[in-house]
């Protein structure tokens, strides 16, 4: 055996000690606060056992180190594993590397092996020609004259039934209610019936167990624990089969037999299709989803058509259902809010008729200046992608002044740029929607380097505008019709998950009232 592989071997079995060494002093103090949030650099450790130590609080642990560093702070991970970081919440330095130097700052081949399971598509792509195709290619799909209607439809129709039938009968049954559960339910359904056409209402009376629903939730957590560990630890647990990588490996064979099973079925749909149509009259047919659109027009193998189908979930699953749930427990919170969405919402359409369920359209939720200030609150507080890193091709200086090599990755923390006192003022960490209105009742735009919950410069997210779409039809569908109340003692258990999304990780527990006529 030559050295190397024996070097090779000893790396890893002496990253796994560690790693269960730095995992046993995170249980044995999981509920310590943040006292000193700084890094301290140990011997060989590096700072990781600061960082593990606060492995269950970790967003708000950076955040505060952050704040306490001015901004910006050097990470340097265990002395054998390349885990060197750049942490910042500079908004400068965010402008910098998103936006005016963009092309120098890529993913990054560790971000792609961590991200494997994305494929080859538009999120995980560092190749700019192939990015700028696919994007060009997915904003011809949603300016496709059919698309406005199929997307409003499709929320309408999924929120008036099986969301409020879902919550009418909650209120009856005076059961105690996951509301997060119900969101991941709801915008799994329609992220599949947007994507693939397909319903597998996993939001129905029950709470049916739908595997590929519960397949991609395991998947999120596991690829959360290959950011925080050495890539030779998960690399030798994938090899074996064992711990996340086992548990990793079969969620993904369950989503992505569901996924290639719809996507076989919907190609097989559109060849007895096109069958019956010329290619002019085909072109003219109603917009159907985003597969069926693509295999329209494009000629895309079966890999590829996977990849796309995945990262549409990525992008339009749990990233709404976060905002949703945290919406709500901010808005159950603070009942002066909740009291002003309503007055806008009687204000601009009028009394409500509660004995109908009454679904506002696109155009109608655009005129909710307050409704969009409280969820731009959401997102600065609880971004739904928490953390963002990128790799300099070349060696760069960052506004801060920093020096970063081409080894070097940048991690932002959106979380923490959220809750930055320079940023956003001493009041950073309350809930006020009126920061985000004018005096003419307008809404403030803050540029995108400084809001970042969509990312910002090129990647911003394609997706934004029917995001707030999506969410204002559904919470305004809800705060209409129901009172949401926080099960007593739950706001004590609300805290955010280790996961590449920023969910709750017990949950969102609430009872449900119905709103008098």
């Amino acid at each position: 055996m030559s050295m190397a592989m024996l070097f090779f071997y000893a790396a890893t079995i002496a990253s796994i000690i560690i790693t269960i060494i730095l995992l046993v002093l995170h249980v044995l103090d999981r509920k310590r606060s943040c006292k000193d949030p700084l890094f301290i650099d140990w011997p060989l450790f590096g700072m990781s056992l600061q960082l593990f130590y606060n492995l269950s609080q970790i967003h708000d642990f950076l955040a505060n180190v952050l704040n306490r560093k001015g901004g910006t702070a050097e990470f340097m991970g265990p002395w054998f594993t390349n885990m060197n970081f750049l942490l910042s919440t500079d908004p400068m330095n965010a402008h910098h590397v998103f936006s005016k130097n963009f092309e120098n700052y890529v993913k990054g081949p560790e971000f792609r092996d961590v991200f494997d399971v994305f494929g080859d598509a538009i999120i995980v792509t560092d190749d700019l020609e192939k990015w700028r195709y696919m994007k060009s290619f997915f904003l011809s799909l949603i300016k496709h004259k059919g698309f406005d209607i199929f997307f409003e439809k499709t929320i309408q129709n999924k929120v008036k039934n099986s969301l409020l039938p879902m919550l009418d009968h909650a209120w009856l049954q005076g059961t105690v209610l996951d509301l997060q559960d119900v969101f991941c339910r709801f915008t799994f359904d329609f992220t599949s019936l947007m994507v693939l056409g397909f319903d597998p209402k996993s939001l129905s009376l029950g709470f049916p167990t739908v595997e590929a629903e519960k397949a991609f939730d395991e998947i999120e957590k596991c690829l959360f624990y290959r950011q925080m560990v050495p890539k030779s630890v998960w690399k030798f647990q994938e090899w074996l089969q064992i711990g996340n990588e086992k548990k990793m490996a079969k969620a993904l064979k369950v989503f992505d037999h569901f996924l290639c099973t719809q996507i076989a079925s919907k190609l097989e749909e559109l060849s007895k299709t096109k069958k019956t149509m010329n290619a002019k009259s085909d072109k003219t047919i109603r917009f159907g989803s985003f597969l069926a659109e693509a295999t329209r027009y494009e000629s895309l193998d079966a890999k590829l058509l996977r990849d796309y189908g995945f990262n549409f979930f990525a992008a339009g699953r749990d990233t709404i259902a976060s905002v949703l749930t945290w919406f709500f427990w901010l808005v159950a919170s603070h009942p002066v809010v909740e009291a002003k969405i309503l007055e806008e919402i009687d204000k601009v359409f009028g009394a409500v008729d509660r004995e109908n369920y009454k679904i506002l359209s696109t155009e109608d939720v655009k005129k909710l200046v307050y409704l969009h200030g409280a969820l731009c609150e959401v997102l600065r507080l609880f971004p739904p992608i928490p953390m963002e890193r990128k790799k300099p091709i070349k060696d760069d200086i960052l506004p801060s002044g920093h020096v970063v090599d081409s080894n070097t990755n940048v991690v932002f923390s959106f979380y923490g740029m959220g809750r930055s006192e320079e940023i956003w003022g001493k009041d950073c960490l309350e809930f006020k929607p009126e920061r985000w209105m004018n005096e003419k009742g307008g809404i403030v735009h803050v540029p995108s380097y400084k809001f970042i919950s969509f990312n910002a410069g090129p990647r911003t997210c394609l997706g934004k505008d029917m995001s707030f779409i999506q969410i204002k039809i559904v919470t305004s569908a809800i705060l209409q019709n129901y009172r949401v109340r926080i099960v007593k003692d739950h706001s004590d258990e609300v805290t955010p998950t280790l996961s590449i999304i920023l969910l709750m990780k017990h949950g969102l527990k609430v009872k449900i009232t119905k709103r008098q006529a």
